[in-house]
């Protein structure tokens, strides 16, 4: 407290910083992250894949990707680890730790 009456003036925050850090306190920002790549995935790897391997899930650093095609299926898991880097380059990316190619 001041003594002299005066009170103590509070900064605002950004409200991104704010939920982040009660993102972390609560431990999900690991889940959220994940999620938000499953969000955004046709920006990150372009429309045209995005339409041919659908990102559908997180799971324990793992993102779910479905794909029909078995050409296709083949071509993204031989760049799978190029994916990952490519996440990567996002601010929340870096919860992605490997990539699994379901059957659609």
């Amino acid at each position: 407290m001041m003594d002299n009456g005066e009170k103590k003036k509070i900064r605002p925050q950004p409200i991104s910083g704010v939920i982040g850090k009660m993102m972390s306190s609560l431990g999900i920002s690991k889940t959220y992250n994940g999620w938000m790549v499953v969000e955004k995935w046709p920006e990150i790897v372009g429309k045209e894949l995005a339409q041919r391997a659908k990102a559908i899930r997180f799971e324990n650093g793992i993102l779910f990707i479905a794909i029909s095609d078995d050409a296709w299926r083949q071509e993204i898991s031989m760049k799978s680890e190029e994916l990952i880097s490519q996440i990567h380059t996002y601010p929340f990316g870096r919860s992605i730790k490997q990539i699994r190619l379901i059957k659609h």
